[in-house]
């Protein structure tokens, strides 16, 4: 495992961004190396917004790693090759509440030099600033077929980051 990852920025990325959150997946983390959480998402995007680059991510109230998004003004988004498909499903399947995610898993917890946590294993690493969050309004929902995806209605909230890191490896 090689953890020297350079500083680029957020135009240099060559992924597909359709394939690196859809496909490949990523683990969304919160919180500093003395109490964080990360789950795995395959909801997102990037891009370009106030004229900053940002990503958007969505967590579900019930989700540990809501509290930490909550406490933190920022999060990482972290990307694996497909070896670490195995990792995602469990940190995607199982509550940090239960688990210490990282041990179980043997990812390495490492932190910017802004103190937020990202893995050292991973290919790809955006750190964020949160500038905006909104909760999932179903009024809003213009196709029915939206609804589906919240048996227990329970909405999504969005949070909106501006990259102001960007490690590859």
């Amino acid at each position: 495992m090689t953890t020297e990852f350079k500083e680029t920025t957020p135009p240099e990325i060559a992924d597909n961004p359709f394939t690196l959150i859809g496909s490949d997946w990523m683990l969304v983390t919160a919180g500093t190396p003395d109490a964080y959480n990360t789950m795995t998402a395959s909801w997102g995007g990037m891009g370009v917004l106030w004229n900053k680059n940002v990503c958007f991510c969505f967590i579900r109230p019930s989700r540990y790693t809501f509290e930490f998004m909550e406490r933190s003004g920022s999060y990482t988004l972290s990307f694996f090759d497909e070896s670490y498909r195995k990792m995602l499903n469990f940190c995607g399947s199982r509550s940090g509440r239960d688990v210490n995610k990282a041990t179980a898993t043997g990812i390495s917890p490492v932190s910017t030099p802004s103190g937020i946590v990202y893995f050292a294993e991973a290919r790809l690493v955006l750190e964020c600033r949160k500038i905006y969050f909104q909760d999932m309004d179903p009024a809003m929902f213009l196709s029915p077929d939206i609804e589906k995806n919240y048996p227990q209605k329970d909405y999504h909230r969005m949070y909106i980051g501006e990259i102001v890191r960007c490690l590859k490896k």
